[in-house]
């Protein structure tokens, strides 16, 4: 499992928002390209970034943090935020960004995410963040009337790598990930899928650990990191030991 810490930006800050709202953020570092050093120093092996600004303006708004953040470390990262057309993921990925990460044109162009998976295979994850079971859009600021599996299954033959699945509910108020529904999205589709929102402390990472929870392919964590509610050592040495247990069973 894949604990990826994440990195939401803001005015070229980190912040961290309470579900989704912007007038709810807190600046917890004025440096993100510090920030991801301060990850990769702990020993995390993936970045989850967000330009949050971009996700409500519709283009990148962040440039200029994320490619600090990519010229610091070494580590591969995955971005969000903003992603709605070709250019901008071609220009993403060519700068150095592993993953990019496509929500709402996922819902309003699908047949661009599957474009884009077929140009760069293993490089396009689709964004899905639902709020009671509906998938938002535009930084969650409206809901579509589509479900999250269901918009999880127009993409089952697309090659998409992966689908990061957001509770918004849970996001930003350390109350523990979604399982339920983040395994359903999981079991209903055969895209490798990510938890995102709520997960609040080593209890949570221990979860993901549990048998049921090997479908996924990871999880995204963020404000119990930065609060200090999840020890980064604790929590990376236990998915450390459980992967060995596994390889040795």
């Amino acid at each position: 499992m894949i604990l990826f810490p994440a990195i939401d930006l803001k005015e070229g800050r980190c912040v961290r928002l309470v579900q989704g709202d912007m007038a709810q953020a807190t600046v917890f570092n004025d440096d993100p390209a510090a920030q991801a050093a301060a990850f990769e120093a702990q020993g995390f092996s993936w970045l989850h970034i967000v330009d949050l600004d971009g996700a409500f303006a519709g283009k990148p708004m962040n440039a200029a943090a994320v490619e600090s953040i990519l010229a610091r470390t070494g580590l591969p990262l995955q971005l969000g935020g903003g992603i709605r057309d070709m250019k901008t993921v071609e220009g993403w990925l060519t700068r150095g960004v592993a993953r990019v990460i496509i929500g709402t044109a996922a819902v309003r162009d699908p047949g661009f995410v599957r474009e884009a998976a077929r140009l760069f295979p293993g490089k396009v994850a689709v964004g899905i963040d639902a709020r009671d079971g509906r998938v938002a859009v535009e930084g969650w600021a409206r809901l579509s009337e589509m479900s999250a599996e269901d918009l999880g299954k127009r993409f089952e033959d697309a090659g998409v790598a992966a689908i990061v699945y957001t509770d918004i509910a849970r996001d930003g108020i350390l109350k523990g990930l979604n399982i339920e529904a983040t395994l359903g999205l999981a079991h209903a589709v055969g895209i490798p899928v990510i938890a995102s929102g709520g997960l609040a402390s080593i209890d949570d990472v221990a979860r993901l650990l549990e048998p049921d929870c090997a479908v996924l392919e990871g999880a995204i964590t963020g404000r119990a990191l930065y609060d200090g509610r999840l020890d980064p050592g604790e929590a990376l040495a236990l998915i450390a030991e459980k992967a060995r247990s596994g390889a040795d069973a």
